[in-house]
């Protein structure tokens, strides 16, 4: 009878001869604790890595986190969860054709967003906003997936994933227009926590991931979205179709799957056999162009916005709230009995109250952030018997 440990030695073995000279191997997977059954067991170290990220608590909060457009009540509009699969997706398809390590881009996908507080980029700008008022530094979706991954899974043991991952999460930064990226390699988890306290002092400094991994992620990031939040600006009458620049619809194509199709195709194209990922010229140059009809058009669009003030408000006085909370000592509030009362006292004894409040909020989904909202802020029915 084959021995499951023994076929997974035969993956570790393919490797060395199947994946590109430039790929990640498994067995090159660097984590802050020693785990045995890891070691012998039949799942290669990234699988694994997926895995954890996938069974994780956070990862579950991602079927109510806002992708782009929040507050909206409509079937067919992406959420978080879904833009997070498409990625991971897509990557694997890069990957395949480029070599790469298929477990390795399938657990950074699933992660990089993980660490987005509700309400997508708006609550993120209105989460760092009171951070920093609080002397905590900005709030960063990347580091807070890191931290949610690497400290606040498990009641505060965090999953001991692998450096690589981390990493992966850390540097994804889809925002940033990119057309080639290069692996910095040979980092270490000091490597990680001074690229964390470099971000916090700057959020403009840019990191390069450790992998071509990392890297291919990071472009993926963007043609994972890109046209998918076109389709939902359109269904929502936002844009029509024939907006877009002629040159853009010409060499990308009109729909969702025609511009996935060219951006990876070209993606593949240029970055074969090569120790970076990157388009050519000209594609890259057209996908600049969509992602500035989508930040003209979309992703600043008043129509959309009309509710932020209110949950800007909402953000304020839930911080405060809380802040007060953990300060009192209040253990029948929400931030104790869903968050603080589960987590291992090691985690409140080395996290400021402001911090604390930081990270409940962050892993708050979009509805759960308004029922909260609701039930603390707004006049409840007296429950009253009669006598």
């Amino acid at each position: 009878m084959v021995k499951l440990a023994e076929l997974r030695q035969n993956l570790d073995r393919q490797e060395e001869t199947g994946l590109s000279p430039y790929a990640t191997r498994s067995m090159a997977a660097i984590r802050r604790r020693f785990e045995e059954r890891i070691a012998q067991g039949h799942r290669q170290n990234f699988a694994v890595d997926a895995d954890r990220i996938l069974h994780s608590q956070a990862y579950t909060r991602y079927i109510d986190k806002t992708q782009v457009f929040y507050l909206i009540h409509h079937e067919h509009i992406s959420h978080r969860v879904l833009h997070v699969q498409l990625l991971s997706k897509i990557a694997r398809t890069i990957g395949k054709f480029l070599r790469l390590n298929e477990d390795l881009l399938e657990a950074i996908a699933l992660g990089h967003d993980i660490g987005h507080p509700p309400f997508g980029h708006d609550g993120e700008r209105l989460l760092s906003a009171l951070c920093e008022s609080q002397g905590i530094g900005p709030f960063l979706h990347s580091i807070q997936g890191v931290r949610f991954l690497d400290r606040l899974e498990k009641q505060g043991r965090g999953l001991n994933l692998s450096l690589q991952v981390l990493d992966g999460i850390l540097c994804h930064d889809g925002e940033t227009h990119l057309e080639r990226l290069s692996p910095q390699g040979d980092k270490t988890f000091a490597v990680l926590t001074d690229e964390i306290r470099a971000k916090l002092a700057d959020p403009e400094t840019s990191l390069k991931p450790m992998t071509l991994e990392g890297c291919v992620v990071r472009l993926a990031d963007t043609i994972s979205y890109i046209g998918r939040d076109l389709e939902d600006a359109i269904t929502l009458k936002l844009v029509q179709r024939e907006e877009l620049p002629p040159e853009v619809s010409q060499g990308l194509g009109r729909t969702n799957g025609a511009i996935v199709y060219s951006l990876v195709a070209d993606l593949i194209t240029h970055s074969y056999d090569k120790n970076y990922v990157g388009y050519s010229p000209e594609v890259g140059g057209l996908l600049k162009q969509l992602k500035e009809f989508n930040y003209r058009r979309i992703y600043g669009n008043a129509r959309i916005k009309t509710e932020t003030p209110k949950i800007e408000s909402l953000f304020r006085q839930l911080f405060d709230k809380f802040l007060d909370d953990v300060e009192a000592g209040r253990e029948n509030s929400p931030i104790w009995t869903d968050f603080l009362g589960t987590m291992q006292p090691a985690y409140r004894d080395s996290h400021r109250p402001a911090e604390i409040v930081r990270d409940f909020l962050a892993s708050m989904t979009d509805a759960n952030f308004l029922r909260t909202a609701q039930e603390l802020l707004f006049p409840q029915p007296l429950r009253v018997g009669l006598d």
